[in-house]
C-alpha cells in the first residue's frame, strides 16, 4: 500500500500546499531573513518594510505568514526573529544558505501551473534553452541556482566517494563546477576537468577562478550529448545530477563514452533523483519527475535498477546504490570498468 495516502483533510491541505511556497519565495525577494539578520536579529513589519522599500500592511501579512509557516517567530508586542533553521539556509551567506537553490524553485514556478498542458501534450511547457544560454541573465541565475544546491548537496555526498588511487576525474554536465572543486578540495592529490555547455561554463570558470583549487579544476566548454573523450584518461568519471533530463538511449550512449574515457578500473560516480521500480517512491522523486518533463523535453526520473542495467550495458560493472543523507532523497549509484567494450 502506498505511505503515502491521503486522507480527506490532507487532500484540502495539499490543494493549498503552493501557498506556503508562494510565501517562501516572497520573503527571499524581499530578503526578509537577512534583513532581520542585519538588523540585529529581530525586527518589526514597518521597520523591514521601511528598509524593502515595501508597503506596510504587505509586509506585515507577509511576516505573519512566515511566522505561521514557522520560519519566523513572533512576539505578542509584533517583533519578528528568525528560527535556528531560517538563520542557517535563508539568511544570504549562511553556513548552509539554500537561497540560490531555493530561487530555482521559484523560476520554474510557473510552470507547475501549466501542468495539464504538458499532460496534454506531452511536451515541456518552458525552452530548456532559456536557462542554458539562450537567456544569459536567466542561464546565470539558474547556474547560481545548481551552485547553491551543490554546495548544499556536495557536503553529504563528497566523503561517500572513494577516490583512493585517483589523480585525474572527468566531471561531465558539471554546471557550475561546484562539484569538482569540493572532490579537489576533499582530494589534494585530484585533478578534475568539468564540462558543461558554453554559457554554463563560462560563468563555471567564475566560479571555480575564486577558489584555492583553480589550478587543479578546468572548465571546459562542451556537449555530453556528443563529445568524445581522451580514452583511457581519467581515474574517475562523475555525473552529477543531469542523466533526469535525458531519453534511456541518450544515457546509455553518455555512459558508453564515458567509460572509453575511464582507465580500466576506473570508477564512474552518478548522483541523481531517483525511484524504486514503481517511479512513485520516494514521493518528492516523483514529483521532480513532473518538475523535469516541464522543462526539459526528455526530463523524468529513472529507477536506480534501470541505472545499473543502462551501466552493464555500458561495460561497466558492481554497481551499487547508496542513499545520500538527508535533506534530499539523492541517491548514488557506483561502478567500475572492468574491460574495454568490443
Amino acid at each position: 500500500m502506498n505511505p503515502n495516502t491521503r486522507t480527506i483533510p490532507e487532500i484540502i491541505e495539499l490543494a493549498s500546499a503552493y501557498y506556503g511556497s508562494a510565501v517562501l519565495f516572497a520573503a527571499l525577494e524581499v530578503d526578509a531573513f537577512t534583513a532581520i539578520r542585519n538588523a540585529g536579529g529581530s525586527a518589526t513589519s514597518e521597520t523591514l518594510a521601511q528598509q524593502a522599500g515595501a508597503d506596510p500592511r504587505g509586509m506585515r501579512l507577509l511576516l505573519d505568514a512566515c511566522a505561521a509557516l514557522g520560519l519566523l517567530a513572533k512576539t505578542a508586542d509584533g517583533v519578528y526573529a528568525n528560527t535556528q533553521a531560517s538563520v542557517l539556509t535563508l539568511v544570504t551567506g549562511a553556513p548552509n544558505d539554500l537561497t540560490r537553490a531555493i530561487r530555482y524553485n521559484r523560476d520554474v514556478y510557473p510552470a507547475w501551473g501549466r501542468t495539464a498542458e504538458l499532460v496534454r501534450t506531452g511536451r515541456p511547457v518552458e525552452a530548456p534553452e532559456i536557462h542554458l544560454g539562450e537567456d544569459p541573465e536567466r542561464t546565470r541565475a539558474f547556474v547560481m541556482s545548481m551552485h547553491g544546491r551543490a554546495l548544499g548537496i556536495g557536503r553529504a555526498v563528497v566523503p561517500l566517494l572513494d577516490l583512493t588511487g585517483c589523480r585525474t576525474l572527468l566531471d561531465l554536465a558539471g554546471g557550475p563546477g561546484t562539484y569538482a572543486v569540493l572532490l579537489a578540495q576533499a582530494n589534494p592529490g585530484l585533478s578534475c576537468v568539468t564540462t558543461d555547455l558554453p554559457a554554463v561554463a563560462a560563468v563555471a570558470a567564475q566560479l571555480v577562478a575564486a577558489t584555492d583549487v583553480a589550478g587543479r579544476v578546468t572548465c571546459r566548454a562542451g556537449d555530453y550529448h556528443t563529445d568524445a573523450y581522451e580514452p583511457e584518461t581519467y581515474d574517475a568519471v562523475t555525473i552529477f545530477g543531469a542523466l533526469h533530463q535525458e531519453s534511456q538511449t541518450q544515457i546509455v550512449s553518455i555512459l558508453k563514452r564515458a567509460h572509453v574515457a575511464l582507465r580500466p578500473g576506473g570508477k564512474i560516480f552518478i548522483l541523481d533523483m531517483m525511484t524504486d521500480a514503481t517511479h512513485t517512491q520516494p514521493a518528492f522523486s516523483a514529483l521532480f519527475a513532473v518538475n523535469m518533463a516541464l522543462t526539459t523535453a526528455n526530463g523524468w526520473v529513472f529507477s536506480d535498477e534501470e541505472l545499473k542495467g543502462w551501466l552493464a550495458e555500458a561495460g561497466f560493472a558492481n554497481a551499487r546504490t547508496q542513499p545520500v543523507p538527508p535533506p534530499m532523497p539523492h541517491w548514488l549509484v557506483s561502478a567500475e570498468k572492468i574491460a574495454n567494450l568490443e
